[in-house]
């Protein structure tokens, strides 16, 4: 019996929180908008996700419009923002420090497709590994990281880049696929330097 009741009164209090950031949070100006209401904005979606998210640190910033899904399994490390508009997945890591610009799409699973028979909508989905953001990451306006994709330390993803595969520690990445232009200490590709 006390058993159904917790969980009942965890059930009550998700969906609180659930409703709260969707129907009013999430709708607030963005942080740096309309001072002091975008401090008041701020600090609303972050006490929302503190209660939503498996984890979520100290001083974070979700911006508005934000759309994490349920966020039961989202982790986001202390200083990091999530940028306005984005779209994540519900099971993302995101490590401390880290920056994303608005409209990122971070894609957490994919359409099945491996039957000519079955038209492809009802073939259900297809699940990766949960994409996983690194420590001291900026992430640039209008990304794309798809599935399975581990971003590494102090990397910089381009504004528009559709990141297909892992990126390396303090690697510069650009482009549609993104690849690797240059690393953060200035030190150039082995194909460039030919």
């Amino acid at each position: 019996m006390l058993a159904k009741l917790r969980a009942k009164y965890f059930f009550l209090k998700r969906s609180f929180w659930y409703a709260f950031y969707y129907f009013f949070a999430q709708h607030l100006p963005a942080s740096y908008r309309f001072q002091p209401l975008g401090k008041f904005a701020k600090w609303c979606r972050a006490v929302a996700c503190k209660r939503l998210f498996r984890a979520c640190g100290q001083r974070v910033n979700v911006e508005k419009g934000a759309n994490f899904y349920t966020g039961w399994e989202i982790e986001l490390g202390d200083d990091s923002s999530l940028g306005i508009d984005c779209m994540i997945p519900y099971d993302l890591k995101v490590g401390k420090d880290v920056m994303m610009g608005p409209y990122v799409v971070i894609v957490g699973e994919n359409h099945n497709s491996s039957s000519r028979e079955i038209p492809m909508r009802l073939q259900g989905y297809k699940k990766y590994s949960p994409v996983r953001i690194e420590d001291d990451v900026w992430i640039g306006a209008r990304a794309t990281i798809l599935p399975g994709v581990t971003i590494g330390k102090g990397a910089i993803i381009g504004a528009s880049a559709v990141v297909t595969k892992d990126v390396p520690p303090y690697a510069i990445c650009a482009g549609n696929p993104a690849r690797v232009i240059k690393y953060r200490d200035g030190q150039r590709l082995e194909t460039e330097r030919k």
